[in-house]
């Protein structure tokens, strides 16, 4: 050991005033070193802590907010799966009445067509029957006419009626000649 001290200070002595302050230098950058070393595992370690708390805070603050927002969540599902079927139930009954119309309009043209056929066979009857009426009368009126050219030549008996219009003298309760007067007049 004796050489070491002997050494030591022969070592101290033959170094110059510049190379004492570069080894001052290096020793203190070392501490320097060292403790920023010290500060930084402190300080992450204080991190750490606090990223642990935060972490614990967050479930804590978090965990029922996400439990309600789950069940709001499911709500919202469960709500949207109730529009869903009624939409698909009332697009079917829509549909479903659509049809019905349909059928029923189907329905009501085919009874408006039979109700047309039938006012035009009842036009067709009416106006045959008119028509009928119109010809009986007329050849009432040319047969009350031919005989009453004809009566002018008989004696007229005291039974017979007023004249109708025509020159004719008709019996008083001949209804047919009453008749034939009525239209004549009708038609003048």
């Amino acid at each position: 050991m004796h050489m070491i001290q002997t050494a030591l200070p022969q070592v101290v002595e033959s170094r110059d005033a510049l190379a004492l302050a570069a080894d001052i230098a290096v020793v203190i950058t070392g501490l320097a070193v060292i403790v920023l070393a010290v500060v930084l595992i402190g300080a992450v370690i204080e991190a750490r802590a606090t990223l642990k708390e935060l972490r614990i805070g967050v479930r804590q603050n978090l965990g029922p907010v996400s439990d309600r927002a789950r069940a709001i969540s499911d709500n919202v599902e469960s709500i949207t799966d109730t529009l869903r079927t009624e939409v698909r139930h009332l697009r079917s009954s829509v549909r479903a009445i659509n049809d019905r119309l349909d059928q029923a309009s189907d329905h009501m043209e085919d009874r408006i067509e039979e109700f047309n056929a039938l006012l035009e066979a009842v036009q067709a009857e009416a106006e045959e029957i008119f028509l009928d009426t119109a010809a009986t009368v007329h050849g009432l009126r040319e047969g009350a006419r031919s005989i009453g050219r004809n009566g002018k030549d008989l004696h007229h008996s005291p039974d017979t009626g007023p004249e109708d219009g025509s020159g004719v003298r008709r019996p008083a309760g001949d209804p047919i000649g009453r008749a034939a007067a009525e239209a004549d007049r009708d038609a003048v």
